[in-house]
């Protein structure tokens, strides 16, 4: 065994490391704050009109094509697309919290495979309303959708491959992954808000066909991806700088986080519930 790892954490190390940790559980909690109003607003604007039979009040939240009259196969897979939303999102959620998985394991598990099907399930779904349904202004937003929707698939792959063969933390890792491409619609709407808040909606078109549009649409999941990927290798680094920079990285990543989460509380959803 080398003299370093004998040798144990170097001066810092420990403080650093808890910076770090308890900066990735602030962003995680904005995360989960933002993600239960997003259920919250869907099981509140679209469940009691689906159940009334009042379907073209879909529409009233400002859909690119929600009810369309003589469509039935289209409307029911549009609101099962919908409601799945919420149930993948508060899924998703619970799944990444260590008390759950230490003291309820096999709920944990349950939940996990029930997130893992949804997921796959919307993955195909949302590209078949995106292409066969035309749930989109433009080509270029809906490759973007087309393209996490892929690494939903990618990542749902390798989370059960690696759980199958016991591998726990690649599993972990794969699962985080997963959980940030499923969140994509979610991470668009409050990345334009904090867009919007930011710079007064600088590059934003009026069919999401201006630069801002093109670049959110790829952000939106790209950017939390790589967010995550650069707070896991600073995890395993030995390195107290790198620990306490990526820790203020992702302060400002929760920040970020927040005000995307209440412009969008307070314009896209609240309005509607």
């Amino acid at each position: 065994m080398s003299d370093v790892a004998m040798a144990g954490p170097r001066p810092g190390f420990v403080s650093a490391h808890a910076l770090l940790k308890g900066s990735g559980v602030l962003w995680f909690l904005a995360v989960i704050a933002g993600q239960w109003l997003f259920v919250y607003y869907i099981l509140a604007a679209y469940l009691p009109p689906s159940l009334a039979g009042d379907w073209a009040r879909w529409d009233d939240t400002g859909l690119i094509h929600g009810y369309i009259e003589d469509d039935l196969a289209g409307n029911l897979m549009f609101i099962t697309h919908v409601l799945l939303a919420a149930v993948i999102t508060l899924g998703g959620t619970l799944q990444l919290v260590p008390p759950l998985r230490r003291h309820f394991p096999a709920v944990h598990r349950w939940t996990g495979r029930v997130f893992l099907t949804v997921a796959v399930i919307m993955s195909v779904g949302g590209m078949v309303l995106i292409w066969g349904r035309g749930t989109r202004l433009n080509d270029v937003t809906g490759l973007a959708t087309t393209l996490d929707g892929v690494l939903i698939l990618i990542a749902a792959g390798f989370a059960l491959y690696n759980i199958r063969k016991r591998r726990i933390d690649r599993h972990r890792r794969w699962a985080m992954r997963l959980f940030i491409f499923v969140s994509g619609v979610w991470s668009l709407r409050v990345g334009y808000m904090a867009w919007g808040i930011a710079t007064g909606g600088a590059g934003i078109g009026d069919r999401m066909n201006g630069p801002a549009d093109y670049a959110m649409a790829y952000a939106s999941f790209l950017l939390p991806w790589v967010v995550l990927e650069l707070y896991l290798r600073a995890c395993d680094s030995r390195s107290p700088a790198a620990k306490l920079v990526m820790a203020g990285g992702m302060v400002l990543a929760a920040a970020v986080t927040a005000l995307g989460v209440f412009g969008a509380w307070m314009v896209m959803w609240s309005p509607h519930v």
